[in-house]
């Protein structure tokens, strides 16, 4: 999950806005974590960070969203990721509404 920087920038160098799983993957490559691993482990070798829901959204604790997915262990790391998304989707979507997803469409 990431979202593109504004268009007409004059600026080249505008990073996108990353959240979600994109957050998460970027945290696990900076770490030593490896797989097959627990959900708890996984979290303790982050450091329990707070991820962005969405480019305008609130942060919630990795901890949380691990727990929702209701898996003790995950077998590699994309499984890992792909039983994040749909919490950290419903999530997203959940908190704000309508509104703040328009806000996130204007740059």
């Amino acid at each position: 999950m990431a979202a593109r920087p504004p268009t007409g920038d004059d600026d080249g160098d505008a990073e996108p806005v990353v959240f979600g799983i994109a957050t998460v993957d970027k945290h696990l490559r900076d770490a030593d974590v490896s797989f097959p691993a627990t959900g708890e482990d996984v979290v303790a070798a982050l450091g329990d960070p707070e991820v962005k829901c969405g480019p305008t959204a609130h942060r919630v604790a990795l901890s949380a969203v691990v727990e929702r997915t209701d898996r003790s262990e995950f077998e590699t790391r994309r499984e890992f990721l792909d039983a994040l998304y749909p919490e950290f989707e419903r999530e997203r979507t959940q908190s704000g509404g309508f509104v703040s997803w328009l806000r996130s469409l204007v740059p």
